[in-house]
């Protein structure tokens, strides 16, 4: 009963892990496509308001790694 526990576990724990870096990689290109969708061509440096751009990019990877919870995601396999 132990050992079913403890594969149990570790089954857990990996897919857990799987999870975790799947949704981060989502979450993460998520943001940088909207920061890149968000800076204007042609636009100077010091022109672009980068607080806004990094406060609706970072909303929108949380609106990333929310739905990767919701849904299943396929880069985790089940067993």
């Amino acid at each position: 009963m132990i050992g079913v526990m403890t594969m149990n576990n570790d089954f857990m724990d990996e897919y857990i892990t799987k999870f975790a870096i799947s949704a981060g990689k989502r979450a993460l290109w998520t943001f940088a496509e909207t920061a890149v969708g968000m800076i204007t061509v042609g636009q100077a440096f010091t022109d672009v308001n980068w607080i806004h751009i990094f406060s609706v990019a970072g909303v929108a990877a949380v609106v990333s790694f929310l739905k990767s919870i919701v849904i299943s995601m396929p880069e985790v396999e089940e067993k």
